[in-house]
Formats: C-alpha cells, sequence, structure tokens
C-alpha cells in the first residue's frame, strides 16, 4: 500500500513537472513565462523534497532548498530585474507557433517514452518513469531555446533544462550533496554572466532580440 502511495505521489510530482513545462511552451509574454517557470521550480522542489523522504536521503532535502531559494525565488526575480531594467520588450517572440511548439512537444515526449522504457527496462519502475518524464522536460526546454527569439526567454528555457536533470538526478538514487551545492552556484555564476551579456547587448545594439546579432554578424 505504501509503495503505491509512493509511487503515485512520485508519478504525480514528475508529471506535473511535465505538464508545466508544456505551459511553458505556450506563454507568449515576459512577466507570465517568468510566472509558470517559477511554478516548475516549485514543483521541482517538492519532487526532491518527496525523493529525500522516500528515498530516506537528507542531502536531498537540502537540493529542494536550493531549488527554491534560488530557482523558485532568486532566479525570477532577477530575471525580472533585468526585463524592467533593460526595457525589454514584454512580448515574446517566437520562431514557430505555440500550436506547433505543443505538438512537437508532444512527439520528444513519446520519443523521451519509448527511449527510457528501452533503455532502462531492468531498473526500479518509478526511477524508469521519472527519467522518462526528466529526459521529456530536458527535450522541451531545448525546444524551447531553439524556438524563441528573444534571450530572457532562452535563459528560462536553459533553466527548464536545467531542472530536468536535477529531476532526473534525484530520481535516481540522488546524487551528492556537494554536486548539488556546486549546480547551484555554477547557476548562479551562469546567471551572473547572462546579466552582464544582456547589458553589454542593450549597450551595443539597444535590442536584446538575438536576430540583431546575427543581422550584424551577417553585415560585417
Amino acid at each position: 500500500m505504501n509503495h503505491n502511495l509512493y509511487f503515485d505521489i512520485t508519478h504525480m510530482l514528475a508529471g506535473s513537472m511535465l505538464l508545466v513545462s508544456f505551459v511553458l511552451l505556450y506563454q507568449d509574454r515576459m512577466f507570465s513565462l517568468l510566472n509558470v517557470y517559477t511554478v516548475h521550480a516549485l514543483v521541482l522542489a517538492a519532487a526532491a523534497a518527496w525523493q529525500g523522504f522516500v528515498q530516506q536521503a537528507p542531502h536531498l532535502y537540502a537540493t529542494a532548498v536550493i531549488a527554491l531559494v534560488f530557482k523558485a525565488i532568486a532566479i525570477p526575480l532577477t530575471l525580472r530585474w533585468l526585463i524592467v531594467k533593460l526595457a525589454i520588450h514584454r512580448e515574446i517572440e517566437k520562431v514557430v507557433g505555440s500550436g506547433i511548439s505543443v505538438i512537437a512537444g508532444f512527439f520528444l515526449t513519446a520519443l523521451s517514452i519509448t527511449v527510457m522504457m528501452k533503455a532502462s527496462g531492468g531498473t526500479d519502475p518509478m526511477t524508469r518513469e521519472d527519467l522518462s518524464f526528466a529526459l521529456a522536460v530536458v527535450l522541451i526546454g531545448l525546444l524551447m531555446m531553439a524556438g524563441r527569439r528573444n534571450a530572457i526567454s532562452q535563459v528560462v528555457g536553459f533553466m527548464s533544462m536545467e531542472n530536468g536533470l536535477i529531476l532526473a538526478a534525484v530520481g535516481a538514487k540522488g546524487m551528492p550533496l556537494v554536486v548539488e551545492i556546486s549546480v547551484a552556484f555554477s547557476v548562479l555564476v551562469a546567471l551572473i554572466v547572462i546579466g552582464i551579456f544582456l547589458f553589454r547587448i542593450r549597450e551595443r545594439f539597444d535590442v536584446v532580440d538575438i536576430r540583431g546579432l546575427e543581422k550584424s554578424g551577417g553585415e560585417r
């Protein structure tokens, strides 16, 4: 009975992350995108805490706290500040429409499930399904990066990919705490570098749409 309950809650949390990834794909305004990303990070924190309880691994509670503080609070607030500070256009410019992106996301999810079910056939069903959902979250994050023109939305896509990687790690019996801390600091350093990079783009091109960089590169 307990095992079934553990499996159901684990399955629900991983599936919720995947569902929120699809909602990220559908967003067309910056602040809405950041709000949905915050939910994405909150579900990750809940999934990590639940895995810490199921696996009796206290270090996964630290992972949950890191996800809550940095991913659900610090990163969205920083990106909001960048949007206001740089006066970035609030609407998200997309390479393809939301409908096509969502359909592509369904195909990537089916591919993830097929690949992981074959590659991890001998593992525990809970771990196997978690890895399937995590791979789908990573691929949808990659799709989001490829399908958006604005730098901020691409950053959010990158962060959602990293959330998928952490979901895979905690589902596969966790990872050492030192690795989780180093990942958190690397994300913060990357965010600082991205912020500086965006300021430089703004100063040089007066826009953060990557098409401006492509055009400038072509002219040179």
